[in-house]
């Protein structure tokens, strides 16, 4: 395992090489003897001020990691994308599936995703001499676990009551241990050059923030207002709160993001890989039930 700090990871019989995609050294040195990788290594951030940084990551880390991948004799790398570079909609009216065009439209004003798009394109140019390629796209990740909140965060904003309003758009999730067995198939059955969306249900996010409420003994936010209404409200309360250098309770680039609808189509995944994903209910019960527990200090209800 190449990671930034070796203490963070805890597994009995894994060396830990310490370092950064970023660094050439750190990557030849990780490399050394591997056949396969699952590049994992990227940054989650809605904030538009960490656009450069997420280029960096996802884009020169990449570029990198597949130079030096391909000097080590690596057969396969299986890159862990996301569903958002395929599977958005402004009107949930159609679920993608991996032959779907990437969404420049919406997806555009979003560095996150812009630049997921630019690694897997990298990612491509990189490898056509090999190493083989395969890309994993999963939704939304939840289950326990996720120490930094990085998918988990509307988790526990609905759990501590501070949603202002229900978004009117729509979301898929798949459980982590799910999206990880997802991950496991794909270096060993998928096709190189090939992307697999992995996804479980497709609620609107009122749906989704209902049963998250219910798993953790609290109400729902209640309050919906019409589409141009909501954009607009988000946007006012966003240069508001930043005018007065304070964190907004919602920033624009999620009240944007809720707008849309991020279903996924899974089928190909399904049939290539053997995908599955459980009952989607476990999911928001030990997601919920771990929110509370490393967030809240409290029990699922």
């Amino acid at each position: 395992v190449l990671a930034r700090d070796g203490s963070s990871v805890e597994a009995e019989g894994v060396e830990v090489v310490e370092g950064s995609v970023l660094e050439a050294g750190a990557l030849e040195r990780a490399l050394d003897g591997i056949e396969r990788v699952y590049h994992l290594a990227g940054k989650v951030s809605r904030d538009p001020d960490d656009t450069r940084e997420l280029y960096r990551v996802h884009v020169d880390g990449t570029k990198l990691l597949c130079a030096e991948a391909s000097k080590a004799g690596v057969s396969r790398i299986v890159l862990a994308s996301t569903s958002g570079t395929i599977a958005v909609t402004s009107d949930g009216l159609t679920i993608p599936d991996e032959s779907f065009p990437a969404p420049l439209d919406l997806i555009g004003r979003w560095p996150y995703y812009t630049s997921k798009l630019y690694q897997e394109q990298v990612a491509a140019r990189e490898c056509e001499s090999g190493p083989e390629l395969v890309i994993a796209n999963p939704s939304l990740l939840l289950g326990p676990g996720d120490e930094r909140l990085s998918s988990t965060e509307d988790v526990l904003r609905v759990l501590s009551k501070d949603v202002p309003v229900v978004p009117p758009g729509g979301v898929s999730f798949v459980d982590v241990r799910d999206a990880a067995d997802g991950f496991v198939a794909a270096m060993e059955q998928g096709r190189s050059g090939e992307r697999y969306l992995m996804g479980g249900p497709n609620w609107t996010v009122e749906a989704f923030f209902e049963k998250v409420a219910r798993a953790g003994g609290v109400k729902p936010p209640r309050i919906k207002l019409p589409e141009s209404v909501y954009l607009m409200a988000g946007r006012a309360v966003d240069a508001f709160y930043r005018h007065w250098e304070k964190a907004p309770p919602v920033d624009r680039t999620s009240v944007e993001m809720g707008q849309c609808f991020w279903y996924v189509d899974s089928g190909k995944a399904k049939r290539e890989l053997g995908f599955t994903s459980r009952d989607p209910y476990e999911t928001v019960h030990d997601t919920v039930a771990y929110v509370q527990k490393r967030f809240l200090d409290a029990s699922v209800f």
